[in-house]
């Protein structure tokens, strides 16, 4: 996913798209292609909108490089994460595939998310950190999705008529999904989260957490700065 507009970083956002931000000598989106392909996830199909030409520029070199990449073109309308991905379909198999945050950096195992996503056989697997933020989502004891709130707003979903006891926990950005989602989709502009908070109840979508190592959201030029200062040291 590396469709995203930046706009928290003003104007620089309207000359540089935000995943070609630079982290001490590489793009946010190099180092996201480069993190999914060491772990075996080394045939990428990658969303493009704001800014798309200056993003394809990116994509070429990194082909030249050996790096399949197939490229999926939103530049007529932002379609957020659920449509991007709806509109990619046809590039998947029949295997459980990797969803990836072009945004944010972490040093999260992939292969342990993947075989926590075997072990459960869910329809996805999400994974979380415990961390301070704004929007959470809320897990059962099981680890599986049951709602979702926004902590400056109040706003609470539930998944499931009698929720129980939930925990707050804050997604990562990386995802592992069976394509049979595939099947419970339509074309429109819309988030994975709300596709995930309207299957939940009738399907099992899980949490992996995950709170060791480093993670990243570069969202805003004080992010940027934060994971600057971090490879640095």
């Amino acid at each position: 996913m590396a469709a995203g507009k930046g706009t928290r970083f003003g104007q620089i956002s309207e000359t540089i798209p935000k995943v070609l931000l630079d982290i001490n000598g590489k793009s946010l989106l190099r180092h996201a292609v480069e993190n999914c392909a060491s772990y075996g996830f080394d045939d990428l199909i990658i969303n493009v909108h704001h800014l798309a030409g200056m993003v394809g520029e990116e994509i070429a070199k990194l082909r030249k490089e050996g790096f399949r990449i197939t490229i999926s073109d939103e530049s007529d309308v932002l379609l957020e994460t659920g449509g991007g991905l709806y509109k990619a379909r046809d590039f998947f198999s029949n295997e459980p595939f990797l969803l990836y945050n072009a945004d944010t950096i972490t040093d999260l195992d992939l292969t342990a998310l993947y075989n926590y996503h075997l072990k459960n056989k869910g329809l996805a697997t999400l994974a979380v950190r415990h961390r301070p933020g704004k929007r959470y989502l809320l897990v059962d004891q099981q680890g599986r999705l049951r709602g979702w709130c926004n902590k400056v707003t109040g706003e609470i979903i539930t998944a499931v008529e009698e929720p129980g006891s939930l925990t707050e926990i804050a997604f990562s950005g990386r995802h592992i999904i069976n394509p049979e989602i595939f099947r419970y989709m339509t074309d429109g502009i819309y988030t994975m989260t709300a596709l995930y908070l309207h299957l939940a109840e009738s399907h099992d979508i899980y949490t992996f957490p995950e709170d060791g190592g480093y993670w990243f959201n570069v969202g805003t030029p004080e992010d940027l700065k934060s994971a600057i200062d971090y490879f640095q040291r």
